[in-house]
């Protein structure tokens, strides 16, 4: 384990490596947190929702819900280590739109967003504890819930910190910008957190004094973010680094299951009942703050279609995102294919030749399941199924592509805080 007190310089001076480390199961006093899952892309007739995976992609590229993320990210990491820590290759993009076709109908679709893949567990606030249903993020770097003085932040709890004797309120202000017009402001405060028994004490985080009405619809509270702190909007330790500084864990690491049922993040270390065998371990390939591990290829039916690509593991987006180019090559390897919708990259396939799709980091190769990756027939009888894995320039690099829940929901993922890698294991 990392010396706490230089965990964060050693953090923003990795080695890039994707040499595969073997990781034998070691006993953990961590502690896990049930998660629960909201739905998918899927209607209940088994067609693909259309609607809600055009909203899903914009949120993703300009980086909507739940924070602002990659597009925000980028511009964090800018304004915290200066315009020269952008990685190779990546641009701040502008933001992008919800098509008017959608918007027209947006606050009807807004209550569809039921069917967006998610999970939440609960985590607790100040002293005594103020309970909320949070939505757990890799992607991003913030923690925020809605304040007892949002008067719009309806149908949500709400964060009083008068009523904690442990919150300070700070200076500066918080802000989240939507493409679709939609907004999120507030201001930080400190206090102590609990997540899963795991309590840290002067945790910075936001609380929300105005959000606009789409916010209403979302079962989740507020976001927890679990990325580093290089692109925090609040320019401060996130939850589980804080954690680690305190001494909370007894290991700087932290672990998700994501399925249909028995979901779970486990904080401070790994649950070995929800796998098996040993923790393939890859070291991070950039220290911009992102879970990023490089050397990765794809294949398609035991063939490979792509090499030599960093992924970005993120438990807050729902599908797989590769730059368009990449997309495109990707497809064009899969008999049938076609575009289906070119605005958000998305490709449909003949539904009766699903494609074994499989990704690699130079260990084991691990597959994406046919339930994961088919999204549905674009219509009832249309034999075209939707496929998970969309083109779209998140402003990361032309070689850099974006895992999911999709990926996620195949394998145990482990996020290593003390190693600065991330793992993979079979599910039990």
């Amino acid at each position: 384990m990392f010396c706490k007190a230089t965990l964060l310089t050693v953090a923003l001076a990795l080695l890039a490596s994707a040499t595969p480390i073997a990781r034998e199961p070691a006993p953990s006093a961590g502690i896990g947190i049930p998660l629960h899952k909201r739905g998918s892309l899927k209607n209940e007739d088994g067609t693909f929702n259309h609607e809600n995976a055009v909203r899903e992609i914009v949120k993703l590229k300009k980086c909507i819900y739940p924070n602002s993320k990659h597009r925000q990210n980028l511009i964090n990491l800018s304004n915290n280590l200066g315009p020269d820590a952008l990685p190779e290759g990546a641009e701040i993009q502008p933001l992008a739109t919800v098509p008017a076709s959608l918007e027209k109908r947006g606050a009807v679709k807004l209550t569809d967003q039921e069917q967006d893949l998610e999970w939440t567990g609960t985590i607790s606030i100040g002293t005594p504890a103020q309970s909320f249903t949070i939505d757990f993020d890799t992607g991003s770097s913030d923690l925020w819930v809605p304040s007892s003085s949002c008067s719009s932040c309806r149908g949500h709890k709400t964060y009083n910190p008068s009523k904690s004797s442990t919150s300070s309120k700070k200076s500066g202000s918080f802000e989240i910008s939507y493409g679709d017009g939609s907004t999120a402001s507030g201001t930080p405060y400190t206090d102590s957190v609990t997540v899963g028994g795991v309590k840290v004490t002067s945790q910075y985080l936001a609380a929300v004094t105005k959000e606009s009405e789409e916010f209403t619809q979302d079962p989740a509270d507020g976001l927890l973010g679990l990325g580093y702190p290089a692109i925090s909007s609040l320019n401060h330790n996130p939850f589980f680094f804080t954690a680690v500084q305190e001494g909370a864990v007894s290991d700087g690491v932290f672990s998700f299951k994501l399925g249909k049922s028995g979901s779970e993040l486990y904080i401070g270390g790994t649950n070995e009942d929800l796998y098996t065998g040993s923790i393939e371990s890859h070291k991070l390939s950039s220290s911009k703050g992102y879970w990023q591990i490089g050397g990765a290829s794809v294949t398609i039916n035991g063939k490979t279609a792509a090499s030599k690509f960093d992924t970005v593991i993120d438990s807050g987006s729902t599908i797989m995102t590769a730059p368009p180019q990449a997309a495109e090559a990707f497809w064009a390897k899969i008999s049938g294919s076609r575009i289906y919708d070119e605005e958000q990259g998305l490709y449909s396939f003949p539904c009766d030749s699903e494609p074994e799709i499989a990704f690699s980091w130079g260990g084991k190769s691990w597959s994406v399941s046919g339930e994961d990756f088919n999204l549905g027939e674009t219509e009832q009888g249309s034999g075209e199924c939707v496929g998970a894995l969309s083109g779209g320039n998140l402003g990361l690099g032309s070689s850099t592509w974006l895992l999911g829940d999709t990926f996620m929901k195949n394998v145990y993922t482990v996020f290593s805080v003390d190693d600065n890698s991330v793992g993979f294991a079979e599910l039990a």
